[in-house]
């Protein structure tokens, strides 16, 4: 990393930092917590209260385009062999702005709601079980591939209607398609990327076709009947409402449980407490302690929307990009006590990390993956009480989402 006054130079595909970004985190807020990053045009926050606040300011947005289009903006027109990722992306609920944001949002947002979710739990917790089941008495294995991974995948297609023999390649497709969002990405992800929305658009028109002529109790049924009931969803963004809760509602959730049983495993006294309480209670501070500490996902941009745009006495550009890194964030010593810490008896109510985001576009899946990450965690802890590292794991070679490559783990 090389600072010049506000400006950084960082390459995000070193491995020092992406395997521990937190130091160089706290470097920049010691020295320039504003910071233009040359690498990718961006201007970049590290402090929680900046973060916190510009994620919920109007005066940026996920979208540019409904206010001018790319040649407006001197934008380069989308490449030809990009556009049918762009096409479903575009669409998707995470990257619109209100009024269709408002819309969309809404349709899916009543599969999500906290009480609904919250009749989920046995079914979770079952399938929980079931997995370490599959596990018991073989020795060491992968958790993200056998625990972390499947319930979030098999819980959101199940939810969707989306056969539970699909995860493989519900999976596949998912990680290329995400990779799209990387900063430094190859051409080689951007094809993969490409093929992938692809396939996995050609596999949910079939099944919306599929549930038109047979209607099921599922989340594609309720959003057919939606678009039917002249709600103005079209089969375009059904399409990609679809994919984008298959893509959402696994990935940061498996990242979460791997980096926090990595966390608890290198906290030997903090995974004991868990192991020795059980209660409701530790199970959630623990929870919202494990996506705090180490972040599923460091970065989130958004666009200026209002020329002249200030903020703290900085002012930008119509259509400059804006970067909010959630991970530095969430390490704010000015914010949280003992920062740098893993303490899972941190009170929920004073743990306001931003690791599901804020404002209009908040993870609307957010108290699924609060359910989800509860029964993991508890239900590991008391199933294998002396879970033990196998093997030092290494972070991916990613960015955006930060999680592990493997995390190999003996039961005693």
């Amino acid at each position: 990393m090389h600072i010049n006054g506000e400006k950084v130079r960082l390459n995000p595909r070193d491995p020092h930092f992406y395997n521990n970004p937190y130091p160089h985190y706290e470097a920049l807020r010691q020295t320039t917590p504003v910071f233009y990053w040359e690498d990718f045009d961006l201007w970049c926050y590290v402090n929680h209260e900046d973060v916190s606040a510009l994620f919920r300011d109007r005066r940026l947005g996920r979208q540019i385009t409904h206010l001018k289009t790319r040649k407006e903006l001197g934008w380069p027109p989308i490449r030809e062999d990009l556009q049918p990722f762009y096409k479903y992306d575009d669409l998707s609920i995470i990257q619109q702005e209100p009024p269709n944001h408002t819309r969309l949002r809404g349709l899916v947002q009543k599969a999500f709601m906290a009480r609904q979710i919250e009749g989920m739990r046995p079914r979770i917790r079952q399938l929980c079980n079931q997995l370490l089941d599959e596990v018991q008495g073989a020795g060491e294995f992968d958790l993200l591939t056998k625990y972390a991974t499947p319930v979030p995948v098999i819980v959101i297609a199940e939810m969707l209607g989306v056969p539970v023999e699909m995860s493989p390649s519900l999976l596949r497709w998912s990680h290329a398609m995400v990779a799209m969002f990387e900063l430094g990405r190859s051409s080689e992800q951007e094809r993969r990327a490409v093929q992938a929305t692809l396939e996995f658009a050609e596999y949910i028109r079939a099944l919306v076709k599929e549930r038109r002529r047979q209607p099921k109790n599922d989340l594609i049924t309720l959003l057919i009947e939606a678009e039917e009931q002249g709600e103005k969803l079209t089969e375009d963004e059904l399409v990609a409402s679809v994919m984008q809760l298959l893509n959402a509602g696994h990935e940061a959730t498996v990242n979460v449980v791997g980096n926090g049983v990595f966390a608890l495993m290198q906290h030997r006294e903090q995974w004991d407490a868990l192991v020795n309480d059980p209660s409701p209670a530790l199970v959630r501070s623990a929870v919202e302690e494990l996506l705090r500490y180490d972040t599923p996902l460091h970065l989130f941009s958004r666009y200026v929307l209002e020329e002249g745009f200030t903020y703290k006495g900085r002012t930008y550009a119509f259509g400059q990009q804006v970067a909010l890194l959630l991970g530095a964030a969430n390490r704010d010593p000015q914010r949280f006590t003992r920062a740098d810490q893993l303490n899972i008896r941190r009170p929920v109510e004073d743990n306001p990390h931003v690791s599901f985001g804020g404002g209009i576009h908040f993870c609307v899946g957010a108290p699924l993956a609060r359910i989800e990450l509860q029964e993991s965690v508890q239900t590991l802890a008391q199933r294998m009480p002396q879970l033990q590292l196998a093997a030092q794991p290494e972070y991916r070679d990613a960015f955006h989402f930060h999680g592990l490559k493997t995390l190999q783990v003996a039961p005693a």
